[in-house]
């Protein structure tokens, strides 16, 4: 889909995050305007795809969309401002980072930023809308690509294996060895795992 609403790809942006669900690492957000002149097949939500071929279209996207802003939340501002305003405020910083200006934002969900632009919220949006996949995919990468890199920092978690999301693996090193640096304290296991840490 080219246009929308008589708009080209050029005059609008898709907006998209990663990591709501996770108890550790950073909710990670992405904006993405893509380009007519460099179209890209194979757009589709990231969590319907291959790890190979989201890497594959996160280099696609970065080298020819017409404009792509990352932003994020730290677990302490998730702690501090919930997981939904974290959530907004780093797609709002996305959107910032882009550096162009468009006529119309689509978001997926239901949920807005704090943006000044003409903005519409698109349920499942990231599997109707070219520039919300674009953005899931980047976003998506863009944190699994860190929470590989805390894996070496935090190995006693293993979060290459589940990117923070409480899978039984990680709820048994949670229970092991307490919360870490990179835990969401607000968020209820971690706050489990910390109290039953302090008991012993």
């Amino acid at each position: 889909m080219d246009y929308f609403n008589g708009l080209t790809f050029e005059q609008v942006a898709g907006i998209d995050e990663a990591g709501r669900g996770p108890l550790a690492g950073p909710v990670v957000a992405a904006a993405v305007v893509l380009s007519t002149v460099n179209p890209i097949e194979g757009l589709a939500d990231s969590k319907k795809i291959s790890e190979k071929k989201r890497e594959h279209l996160f280099d696609m996207i970065m080298q020819n969309a017409h404009a792509v802003g990352v932003g994020q939340c730290s677990p302490q501002e998730i702690d501090q401002l919930n997981i939904l305003q974290a959530t907004l405020l780093a797609m709002q910083r996305a959107y910032e980072q882009l550096g162009v200006d468009v006529q119309k934002v689509y978001i997926d969900g239901i949920s807005r930023p704090a943006i000044a632009a003409d903005c519409e919220t698109v349920i499942k949006g990231d599997q109707k809308i070219a520039c919300i996949s674009a953005a899931s995919i980047i976003a998506k990468v863009t944190r699994d690509r860190q929470m590989l890199a805390y894996d070496k920092l935090y190995p006693e978690y293993q979060f290459a294996k589940h990117k923070g999301y409480g899978t039984k693996l990680h709820m048994d090193a949670l229970a092991q060895s307490g919360p870490s640096a990179i835990h969401r304290y607000s968020f209820a296991p971690v706050r489990k795992a910390a109290g039953s840490l302090q008991q012993d």
